[in-house]
């Protein structure tokens, strides 16, 4: 074991002696959640019996998050600890699995039956994480979220059930809009080439040819070869947009648009997507239903569909 993992451990073991057990605000579930999408399910379907914690925001990469000092401290004092399994926190995997031997953590996108992940190329055993990309199958994850926080206040579980169908309601619009709009994409223009492979399901789902640069993890490297074989593709297909994404480095997307601009073909960016992480708190594009309205709107218009400039409920901010 490395120096640094025996440091994390010995730290985590410390905090869980000096809490003395989670001491919740105010009568209130203390929940911690790795994601924003996880947290943001969590303050919907809890309301306010709960106060949740997310410790990944805007920008933040979970393939590659390593938790701090103060998230040790939070996730030992938390009531409960949600995050999303499937490989996602892959450096936090060890740490989080150690601590459910001591109190109550839950892999929350490990809900999604199995026959309807996708295997992970890289990793037998392994599925692609990124569930949360097709509204359907974030519909378990939200029930996993109600059953883990009824599992602690089980005189409150009516209520969180109540919540959490209103809020599946609207996640099953949100999946309706999603079908309409990206339907209306030419289907010669059905591609999408963004930065890492987090669009697998999306794919499947909505019938969109998907290439990342990068693999399912952030933590792979792009060769020069898979750089080349996009470009040619770009021009081959006469594709005119590739994406970034809000957690991921730019620079290989930029590598595409000049490798394709030095064959003559232009290619702009067609937008940035949220793939890992949502928008800005406080906003509505900083919620899981905002966050899914943006990509979808932004892929159909960018690909030559019909969608709403500002989504689906007219929320999303201007020019997004």
């Amino acid at each position: 074991m490395s120096l640094h993992r025996r440091h994390v451990l010995g730290l985590a073991a410390g905090a869980l002696v000096w809490a003395g057990g989670a001491q919740a605000q105010a009568g209130k579930v203390s929940v911690v959640a790795t994601t924003g999408m996880i947290a943001d399910a969590a303050r919907i379907v809890g309301g306010d019996l709960v106060e949740v914690r997310g410790l990944m925001g805007p920008g933040i990469d979970p393939h590659s998050y390593r938790q701090t000092r103060s998230d040790i401290v939070a996730l030992t004092r938390a009531d409960v600890v949600l995050w999303h399994g499937l490989y996602l926190e892959a450096q936090m995997e060890e740490f989080l699995l150690k601590l459910a031997k001591r109190q109550p953590v839950v892999a929350v996108g490990e809900a999604v039956p199995q026959e309807a992940r996708i295997g992970h190329e890289d990793y037998e055993g392994r599925f692609d994480p990124h569930v949360w990309m097709v509204p359907d199958l974030w519909l378990p994850v939200v029930d996993r979220v109600a059953q883990a926080l009824s599992d602690l206040r089980p005189e409150d579980s009516a209520l969180f059930e109540a919540n959490a169908q209103a809020y599946k309601d609207e996640i099953t619009a949100l999946g309706s809009y999603a079908e309409g709009v990206l339907a209306s994409v030419p289907d010669p223009a059905r591609v999408l080439v963004t930065a890492h492979d987090a669009f697998g399901y999306f794919g499947r789902a909505y019938g969109y040819e998907v290439e990342g640069i990068q693999g399912i993890s952030t933590e792979s490297e792009a060769g020069l070869a898979r750089i080349r074989d996009l470009v040619d593709l770009l021009v081959a297909r006469d594709i005119k947009a590739v994406f970034v994404e809000s957690t991921v480095s730019d620079r290989n997307v930029r590598a595409l648009i000049e490798g394709a601009a030095a064959q003559g073909h232009e290619v702009r960016v067609g937008g940035e997507l949220f793939s890992d992480a949502m928008g800005v708190p406080g906003s509505y594009e900083g919620t899981y239903l905002g966050m899914i309205d943006h990509n979808m709107t932004t892929i159909a218009r960018a690909l030559g569909g019909s969608a709403p400039e500002r989504g689906r409920l007219g929320r999303l901010a201007a020019g997004s």
